[in-house]
């Protein structure tokens, strides 16, 4: 049975806030999603559920899915803050080409996960009658608290971990909430270890029983690791760089 009806009277004297995550170990592979609602600036809800096999983007919609069944019922504006480019674009601009183009991709190739875009894109029109919908994309990872307490639940349920999760007031909630602002910190660190991934190997270095070897390709170097215990490997940029890593390991080639 349905609750009453949002007071759209009032709508524009509500706030509401939703963070959301998902995860996906292995992508595809076990899954989870979280959301943390802020309703009218006091009441927080936490929500999360798990997947046995699914994929990262999945989980991301889904997040967002719950979160939007969650303040169906609720008027006012929403401020929807993702880590999901995916999401963000998907929701905000790529959806009304796919709409014109029956659900094709610029290439012409079927829209993955339809079924649950076309659900979280009905929730998003409905919610337009309550209130103004706005987007926030935010770094992961980069110490918004919103955006990590969701990955820990979301990847909590996806390693299936027993998560507890909060409902209840504001002033109860351990986790500093309103705090959107990014640490400085993990955002360098993050930034500097996405410079890594992608900057060009110089070579890949595998231990294996004690027994370092170099690989020109990450593809030799897991053929090489892949299913093996107490393994160890490392991308390297320079010769300088292999030597160090080598030498951390206690190895030489």
């Amino acid at each position: 049975m349905k609750g009453p009806k949002p007071d759209l009277d009032n709508s524009a004297q509500r706030t509401h806030l939703l963070f959301t995550d998902g995860s996906s170990l292995g992508n595809p592979g076990s899954g989870g999603w979280g959301a943390v609602l802020v309703i009218d600036g006091n009441q927080v809800v936490e929500l999360g559920g798990h997947e046995k096999h699914t994929t990262n983007n999945s989980m991301e919609l889904l997040a967002l899915i719950k979160g939007l069944e969650r303040l169906s019922e609720e008027s006012g504006e929403v401020t929807i803050f993702t880590d999901s480019k995916y999401v963000h674009k998907g929701a905000t601009e790529w959806s009304h080409g796919w709409k014109v183009r029956g659900w094709k991709t610029m290439a012409k190739t079927e829209v993955g996960n339809r079924d649950l875009w076309e659900v979280a894109l009905s929730l998003l029109d409905d919610r337009k009658k309550f209130g103004t919908e706005k987007w926030v994309h935010v770094p992961g990872h980069s110490g918004i608290v919103g955006n990590e307490r969701c990955d820990v639940i979301a990847t909590g349920f996806a390693k299936e971990e027993e998560v507890p999760l909060f409902q209840g007031t504001l002033g109860d909630y351990a986790v500093d909430i309103l705090n959107i602002a990014v640490d400085e910190k993990k955002s360098e660190a993050r930034s500097v270890a996405r410079a890594h991934s992608r900057a060009k190997a110089y070579s890949y270095l595998s231990l294996v029983g004690g027994v370092a070897k170099r690989h020109l390709t990450w593809g030799e170097c897991e053929g090489r690791v892949k299913g093996k215990s107490g393994v160890r490997y490392k991308k390297t940029l320079s010769s300088s760089d292999e030597s160090a890593i080598l030498r951390s390991w206690g190895a030489s080639l």
